[in-house]
């Protein structure tokens, strides 16, 4: 082929530099497909056509992956009836053109590496921009603007690099959307628990919702007291638990293999968190472990598990008044460096937002927390488990079970969780209303203790794509631990 009547002119680019890119790696991958079409398949799982640096090119690429999928020949003379006519290619007319690429090319071995050629040009362009973006604004910056949000807005558009555009890339065709949909059917199909979503390790609770779904916002709500902090960890423990680092290798969601943690903890301190977590494993009292009530055999338990839990992939960030650019921040960097399945923040209303107009009010400041953390769940295509303090409205009621609109700032959190979830314990409230001992009020009393003793629900206010209702499970105060109940014994279900 004759270089200097055939070579694309390429773009100028910046005025000393040109933006990297190779015309002849493009030029060969398109002829390469034409004379083969097996060599689509090759390359179509990380190539895309806005990857090629002429634009004409990354035109042809998708005019023939979609003759391809649709089990069509794609050659010169298929692809020029999709093709404008009227298109002037260095002189020649883009029948000539493509005729051109498929008599050059040579041979399909070499396809893939154009193809990782093509795609890591792309991605140093994505640096450059980024890079420029960064100079420009360091520059331009306001005075009262904190470097701060330019380095985490910074990082995240290089995570958006990182994971090859999934999250913010633009519009994709319904045929991948459901291609998608498909993926998620068979994987709950052929999970050995029917489960679409990441398991709890509570099977009641999975049942009803699929297993925590990707993207998905779960909010877990109650009063102090009610164990919603119990029930985040004993399913941070759980999914980590159940994690198959060998299986996993590429840190892909796999429903019901579990996966590495990331756990904001902006009440506790780390300390905390795993003694509550080493209290349910080991069955000792937690309180007993802070006053040092334990026997030589508990101790030594405690030791046993320890030992089992010390590689668990459940990394505890204990920074308190976290605001969401940093928690998203973090969160970006350790599905970057390690991998993550699950996020868990306790709780939002300890969170702050970024803006300093937001913060002047509250509703506004939860409204930007909740939906920065509906959006992180999207970004990293992982589920965020969000825990949430509920108004003390429900304290000046008869009935004590909580409602959405007991949320506390709920517009905001209601609209933009994917599942509300209540956490309510009868006992709790019972226990405080104690009658004087000796009276019949009291023999009553004893005999509705026992009734609720070590009972929970679960109630499921919101399910954005399932059934609500409530889920019975049973809860060990002195362990902190919530477990499916012996008899199966739920609720019925209604329809939202």
């Amino acid at each position: 082929m004759a270089e200097a009547a055939f070579k694309l002119a390429a773009s100028a680019g910046s005025t000393y530099r040109e933006l990297p890119q190779n015309i002849e790696a493009e030029q060969a991958l398109l002829g390469a497909i034409l004379i083969n079409n097996d060599a689509y398949y090759r390359v179509v799982d990380f190539l895309k056509a806005n990857h090629f640096f002429e634009p004409l090119h990354g035109h042809i690429f998708e005019v023939m992956g979609e003759l391809i999928r649709s089990n069509r020949i794609a050659n010169p003379i298929t692809l020029k009836a999709f093709l404008p006519a009227t298109i002037d290619v260095v002189g020649f007319s883009v029948a000539q053109y493509l005729a051109r690429l498929a008599a050059e090319a040579t041979t399909v071995i070499n396809a893939p590496d154009y193809g990782r050629t093509i795609y890591d040009l792309a991605v140093r362009r994505e640096l450059i921009k980024v890079a420029e973006d960064m100079l420009s604004s360091a520059f331009e910056a306001a005075v009262d603007s904190a470097p701060r949000e330019q380095i985490q807005h910074a990082e995240q558009l290089l995570y958006e690099i990182a994971e090859t555009g999934r999250y913010g890339g633009g519009f994709e065709t319904f045929e991948t959307a459901l291609d998608s949909a498909i993926d998620r059917a068979a994987q709950a199909y052929e999970s050995d628990g029917k489960l679409s979503g990441l398991a709890t390790g509570l099977k009641d609770l999975d049942a009803r919702l699929g297993g925590l779904q990707p993207t998905d916002l779960i909010v877990i709500a109650g009063r102090p007291g009610m164990g919603k902090t119990a029930l985040a960890t004993n399913i941070a423990f759980n999914v980590a638990s159940a994690y198959d680092s060998t299986r996993q290798v590429d840190g892909a969601l796999q429903p019901g293999a579990g996966g590495i943690v990331a756990f904001f903890s902006l009440e506790m301190s780390s300390e905390q968190l795993a003694t509550r977590v080493l209290a349910e494993q080991a069955e000792i009292s937690s309180s007993n472990i802070r006053r040092g009530e334990i026997g030589e055999t508990e101790f030594s338990r405690l030791l046993d598990h320890r030992q089992k839990m010390r590689r668990l992939p459940l990394f505890i960030d204990q920074t308190g008044a976290i605001s969401i650019a940093q928690l998203a921040a973090r969160a970006r960097r350790l599905k970057r460096q390690r991998g993550l399945h699950l996020v868990i923040v306790d709780y939002i209303q300890l969170m702050q937002g970024k803006s300093p107009r937001a913060a002047q009010n509250r509703v506004q400041e939860i409204t930007e927390i909740t939906t920065g953390l509906k959006a992180l769940a999207k970004e990293l295509n992982v589920p965020v488990i969000a825990l949430s303090q509920l108004s003390r409205g429900v304290e000046n009621r008869d009935e004590k079970r909580p409602q959405l609109s007991d949320l506390r700032e709920s517009g905001s959190i209601e609209q933009d969780a994917d599942v509300v979830m209540f956490v309510y314990r009868e006992e709790y409230y019972l226990k405080n209303k104690e009658p004087r001992a000796g009276t019949d009020e009291h023999f009553a009393w004893k005999s509705e203790m026992r009734d609720v003793r070590g009972k929970a629900e679960v109630i499921i206010a919101k399910q954005r794509h399932g059934p609500t209702g409530t889920v019975a499970m049973t809860f060990q105060g002195e362990f902190t631990r919530f477990f499916d109940l012996a008899n199966q014994n739920q609720l019925p279900q209604r329809s939202e």
